[in-house]
């Protein structure tokens, strides 16, 4: 801790510092609280669905064989938009998969085996369970990078700041403490000298 210096002034900016301390680290405890469950939630969100997901590819590996016949499915089946939104939580500003269009060409009927029908949809489930992943995979992220910054924020005000500010203050009180005994000495002292001068003359 650097030297602190004994005055008044510095006794009310230390005392203003400390209340203002005090005052910011329950409102971070609140936004890490928030954090934690945000991403307890997001977890929860993933693993639903990458459940999700392994279902779909379960329901494409019945499909495995007709797969192998080569046909282009993308000729019937694109992705035309992806729209990503924005929330705000806890004050951090996370992705959230709003939808996806898709433009659709029927498969013509004489030139595509009849598996192609009922093929399309399930791609579309697994297509949209990617991106919604990979949203929430995002927002995780930038919920895990804003919990570690506010962590980091409460340990500094609860394990430096506050202490230091209250260890600045006690030292502050001794030391104003130590000059008003010695001034009153000196005046005491300043006093008896004053009244030995008179009693001399």
């Amino acid at each position: 801790m650097s030297r602190v210096v004994a005055s008044k002034h510095e006794l009310k900016r230390q005392r203003d510092a400390l209340a203002r301390y005090r005052r910011y680290l329950p409102t971070l405890r609140l936004k890490q609280q928030q954090l934690q469950v945000e991403l307890r939630r997001v977890d929860r969100a993933v693993q639903e669905v990458s459940d999700e997901e392994a279902r779909v590819r379960r329901e494409l590996g019945e499909w495995i064989d007709l797969w192998a016949e080569g046909q282009a499915l993308d000729a019937f089946l694109t992705i035309e938009e992806v729209r990503i939104g924005e929330t705000s939580v806890a004050g951090v500003s996370v992705p959230t998969l709003e939808g996806v269009t898709y433009l659709r060409r029927p498969p013509p009927l004489e030139a595509t085996p009849s598996w192609v029908d009922d093929a399309l949809p399930v791609l579309e489930r697994l297509v949209e369970a990617r991106l919604r992943r990979r949203v929430l995979a995002e927002g995780r992220s930038r919920l895990a990078d804003e919990l570690r910054l506010t962590s980091q924020r409460v340990n500094l005000f609860e394990n430096v700041k506050i202490p230091a500010a209250e260890e600045a203050l006690r030292t502050i009180r001794i030391a104003l403490g130590d000059l008003q005994a010695a001034e009153v000495v000196r005046a005491k002292i300043a006093k008896a000298k004053s009244m030995e001068r008179e009693r001399a003359v």
